[in-house]
């Protein structure tokens, strides 16, 4: 089976390049691109199967490999004489295959036809690589002078096993999404294992807001910038995540809604990727949207305002779904379920917020247990209490529940939510006493600490 070719590649040394490819069996040159449209839209049209491109491509990004992949075009790095600094710069881009024309013809077939080629010298890949320039544009991730992480590897702040992704997600209306997120991700990181907070909410990033972290900070922005250049590394994001609590970091989101576009799905696997060295358990707060027909009215080649949210639920490895307890919030909650199952993502684990009676009528716990499995087979929920005063505290403050009010229903169960992911046991308290939580082991089960 032949191996169709399409060319991205300068034009002072592209013609050698076509002319030592179409010598080699089973392999030609489809189309020699003049540009990075030319290369996406001959993809996009299935003219090749390996796609060969340069470091100097201009406006060759993490996105644009990603659009060549999903029509299954594999993208080769190419280059005249192997240049080491070229081909650093496309394996942070996510290229691993290289071929130069001081390679073997047979070296080149095989890296064409199989996928193979031979191994970069050790730490080419984890080098970073200096960052076009951007004219002093606000926010821009310098680059790393070494090749160490920004923490001591050795430090039990950070995650031995890659971290798990804990997704936060409901459907419109201001269920209480982002407030979940804060105060599930504080309460894990209080318990001792360390949390990162990525907002990923594109249509109302807030929680900047809710942490009084200054909203000028780059944040996802900058992050999914430096992953488009191809300069994005764990010390790198690291810096960007700011460290607003011992083991809690956040990396707010984008400062204003109309800044979509910059947050592309390609930079946010990266960027979940990489957090997941950073911290044991990553918490996204998610937009509501998830909705894919865009592609029905926009261009193939535009981004997608929903994808970020979308490529969230596909990465996380849990789902909470947040709804709101009332008559509109369940209802919106139902579809919202049927909505999540259509797509790539966990199954989802209910979380009925601002519980009360006086919305759903006696007995509120049972009656939202009994709509959520009938109407959308939802089982075990998790009931957060209405608390308006804590809640209303806490925003003023600009700090977390656990801070402003430690005591309150509402906190306690949200740190019984955490428990998930920490291993600690729900809160139980007596009158006049209070009780402390301790890790889940089979000698101490059901044992207590009493104060």
């Amino acid at each position: 089976m032949s191996t169709t070719v399409l060319t991205a590649l300068r034009p002072d040394w592209e013609g050698r390049v076509v002319e030592v490819v179409d010598r080699l069996p089973g392999v030609g040159v489809g189309r020699r691109c003049a540009d990075l449209a030319d290369l996406l839209a001959a993809a996009s049209a299935g003219h090749g199967d390996v796609a060969l491109v340069s470091a100097d491509l201009r406006g060759l990004d993490r996105d644009a490999l990603r659009h060549l992949a999903g029509h299954g075009v594999r993208a080769v790095g190419t280059s005249v004489d192997g240049d080491e600094a070229h081909e650093r710069h496309l394996r942070q881009l996510g290229v691993t295959t290289h071929i130069h024309l001081g390679m073997a013809p047979e070296e080149i077939r095989d890296a064409l036809t199989s996928g193979t080629a031979p191994e970069p010298p050790a730490g080419l890949a984890l080098d970073p690589v200096a960052p076009e320039s951007t004219d002093g544009d606000e926010g821009e991730v310098p680059p790393s002078t070494d090749t160490e992480p920004a923490t001591d590897p050795g430090s039990p702040d950070l995650p031995v096993e890659p971290g798990r992704v804990v997704a936060v997600w409901g459907a419109t209306g201001a269920p209480g999404r982002s407030t979940v997120a804060v105060n599930v991700a504080s309460e894990i990181a209080a318990s001792g294992t360390t949390a990162l907070l990525v907002d990923l909410d594109t249509y109302g990033a807030s929680v900047a807001q809710l942490l009084s972290v200054l909203d000028e900070a780059p944040g996802l922005a900058a992050a999914a910038r430096a992953s488009e250049l191809g300069t994005l590394d764990r010390a790198s994001l690291a810096r960007l995540a700011v460290e607003v609590s011992p083991r809690f970091r956040v990396l707010t989101g984008i400062p204003t809604p109309s800044r979509w576009t910059e947050v592309r799905a390609a930079a946010v696997e990266q960027i979940i990727e990489l957090a997941r060295s950073l911290a044991a358990v990553v918490v996204l707060d998610c937009g509501f949207g998830i909705e894919d027909d865009e592609e029905l009215s926009y261009d193939t080649l535009a981004p997608r305002r929903n994808a970020t949210t979308l490529t969230a639920l596909a990465e996380a490895d849990d789902l909470l779904l947040v709804g709101a307890a009332d008559p509109v919030g369940l209802q919106r909650m139902v579809r919202a379920a049927q909505s999540v199952g259509q797509v790539r993502s966990p199954r989802p684990s209910p979380v009925v917020n601002r519980l009360r009676a006086a919305s759903v009528g006696p007995d509120p716990r049972r009656r939202v247990r009994e709509s959520l499995e009938r109407f959308a087979g939802l089982s075990d929920v998790t009931f957060l209490p209405d608390d308006p005063a804590a809640t209303d505290a806490a925003l003023l403050a600009g700090r977390t529940l656990r801070e402003c009010a430690p005591e309150s229903e509402l906190r306690l169960a949200v740190g019984d939510l955490s428990g998930r992911w920490t291993g600690l046991e729900p809160v139980r308290r007596r009158p006049g006493r209070r009780w402390l939580r301790r890790p889940r082991s089979g000698a101490d089960e059901g044992v207590r600490s009493q104060v």
